[in-house]
């Protein structure tokens, strides 16, 4: 059995920046592991409940859990614990971001297809537990504006036809709130963690297996380039979150204070990367139906249903693209996205439903900044996510063909070079000079 790292130094790795989206994400998930670590050894995963005497004026003498008031401790009381906190979170956004366009980069250049179909999966698994590891950190801390995602979540279990209450009960530890933390601690910390490690390592066994992938414009780096580039990349983004955190401040859980079944949070919408959730529900109509003398509740069933057909499509897109074309193939070339103007219309359809969805989530926000009436904004989201689609699917084959078309006329006319000279007839002609030598695949720029 050869082993993957055998003559590894003399190995050759393609050298495009698209192809780094995944090295980031790695990176901020080592420096979510060390911020991690550090927040472990001051946080306390319990529910019980305690009296704030801390330095925060606000809320002294208010009844929190000692969730909350570890977080507060950490936050005003130990050397660095805010920037560490704040490292925390903007690494994770950091990571989701860089998964979310790795796997964009997938689809658009066709990286998914044979013998590849395993990669896609295993950056979607990368995708699908980040989300979970951001959704039970940001549960942890406590604080009210976790406790109104808890409660929308706990609704949205409660809907569910015949086993939502179960499965609420399952999750809180019996009624809402529950001792959620207690579930949640031991997720976020070592389960998520250790299957994330262990899809990074996936990939990058199966990346060293493989055969490289070609790029048109052949420009490739060897090993030890490769590893050099690559502690310069982790510092950047090292350094990236370091500043981020130093400055930016993000989830200031003392604003918010503690949970509590009775409050709400105003004006704190859920992270960016799971808005396209609480969108859905906003998009939809308040229908209900009674079935077999239960009250089932469409305005969370159907979107919910949606969002998780969305994902499932995403996830096997690879194998239905295969089925639909009857292509068992395998392919070492990366494809420009122009070349392949249908999938590349799918793609663009598909980002726009999510993106009429993530805005969606804001729409009171947008209501209020723009002194809109808030019904119509919803009414015309609504519009937009079902004509919107069909719509970015149609302009985007016209652009990439087009794209191709103008490709066509260089290669059988060559660049216009701007010189217009008359003809002996006397019209007027522009000179054409040679084509140069345009990539029929990626893009080396």
């Amino acid at each position: 059995m050869q082993r993957p790292w055998k003559n590894l130094r003399g190995r050759v790795f393609p050298d495009h920046w698209s192809l780094l989206f995944g090295q980031i994400a790695f990176y901020s998930f080592v420096m979510l592991i060390v911020s991690g670590v550090v927040l472990m050894v001051y946080y306390e995963p319990s529910v019980n409940h305690v009296v704030y005497d801390g330095p925060y004026g606000p809320l002294r003498g208010i009844p929190m859990s000692r969730a909350l008031d570890s977080t507060l401790r950490l936050t005003f009381e130990v050397r660095g614990g805010l920037l560490v906190r704040q490292i925390h979170h903007w690494s994770t956004l950091l990571m989701v971001a860089a998964i979310t366009l790795h796997l964009l980069r997938l689809f658009f250049t066709a990286a998914f297809r044979r013998p590849r179909r395993l990669n896609w999966l295993i950056v979607f698994g990368l995708l699908v537990l980040t989300l979970g590891a951001a959704l039970t950190g940001t549960s942890l801390p406590d604080d009210t504006a976790s406790g109104t995602s808890l409660a929308v979540l706990d609704g949205v279990l409660q809907a569910t036809p015949f086993v939502g209450s179960g499965l609420a009960s399952l999750l809180f530890g019996g009624e809402f709130p529950g001792d959620v933390i207690s579930r949640f601690y031991p997720l976020h910390v070592v389960v998520l963690p250790v299957a994330l490690l262990a899809l990074f390592a996936a990939a990058a066994l199966r990346t060293l297996k493989q055969k490289p992938v070609q790029l048109v414009s052949k420009r490739t780096k060897t090993a030890k380039v490769a590893a050099v580039q690559g502690v310069g990349l982790f510092a950047f983004v090292a350094g990236v979150s370091i500043l981020l955190g130093a400055t930016a401040t993000i989830n200031p859980v003392w604003l918010y204070g503690p949970a509590d079944p009775a409050d709400t949070s105003a004006g704190v919408g859920p992270a960016w990367y799971l808005a396209f959730l609480d969108g859905s529900l906003r998009l939809a109509p308040g229908w209900e139906v009674v079935w077999w003398g239960k009250t089932i509740s469409l305005a969370i069933l159907v979107p919910v249903a949606i969002c998780t057909l969305f994902l499932a499509l995403v996830a096997v897109y690879p194998f239905i693209e295969e089925r639909v074309l009857k292509d068992r193939k395998e392919y070492d070339l990366l494809e420009r996205p122009r070349n392949n103007p249908t999938r590349t219309g799918i793609g663009v359809a598909g980002m726009t439903f999510y993106s009429v969805l993530w805005a969606a989530a804001g729409a009171d926000t947008i209501a209020l900044q723009f002194h809109l009436s808030m019904n119509t904004l919803l009414h015309f989201f609504q519009v937009l996510l079902v004509v919107g689609p069909p719509v970015a699917l149609w302009l985007t084959r016209r652009i990439c063909l087009g794209l191709q078309r103008g490709e066509t006329e260089v290669a059988e006319h060559g660049i216009e070079t701007g010189r217009i000279i008359r003809r002996p007839d006397g019209g007027y002609v522009e000179v054409h000079g040679p084509a140069r030598n345009r990539p029929t695949e990626l893009p080396s720029h």
